[in-house]
């Protein structure tokens, strides 16, 4: 097993149809990867000696129920192939793992599947735990100006009671 190139990773993601985005004079390849509870996930793909390094922000630090949340994203990890939660020295939260260079364009679709999968599923999970009384204070805001509630709608069981 050799080093991965940026030129290596660009075939396996041709060989593989997967839409990407190579900076020119960057180290990383960015692939975007379309969501349903959240819009969009960009992955980075960082290719290094032996290994191809996988990478996304999923959300920014928790406010409140810290433990909760770990331990909620310490639970999901258990379940996922080539990526785990982590923590950035900031505490934002991000998916990332290691690949093998010798990556089969099946085993990267798989772990950017498995990469949004985790991010998608997770996040309203994430946001109710660790932003439930910012979320509450958002509902009664927005219902007192009559202002839209449309993308507060996965969070409905945090709306406030009707007085």
């Amino acid at each position: 097993m050799g080093s991965m190139t940026k030129n290596d990773l660009i075939a396996l993601l041709d060989e593989d149809d997967i839409d990407y985005d190579a900076p020119e004079g960057k180290d990383f390849v960015a692939v975007i990867l379309p969501g349903t509870r959240r819009l969009k996930t960009v992955a980075l793909l960082i290719p290094g000696h032996n290994y191809l390094r996988i990478e996304a922000f999923v959300c920014r630090a928790v406010e409140e129920k810290q433990a909760d949340v770990y331990r909620f994203l310490l639970q999901k990890n258990n379940k996922t192939f080539g990526v785990a939660y982590t923590l950035d020295a900031n505490n934002d939260i991000y998916l990332a793992g290691y690949l093998p260079a010798n990556l089969t364009p099946q085993n990267l679709d798989r772990a950017l599947g498995q990469l949004l999968d985790r991010a998608d599923n997770d996040f309203n999970r994430m946001l109710e735990m660790g932003f439930e009384e910012s979320i509450r204070k958002e509902w009664a805001w927005r219902l007192s100006r009559g202002e839209s509630t449309r993308n507060l709608e996965a969070f409905e069981a945090l709306r406030p009671a009707d007085e």
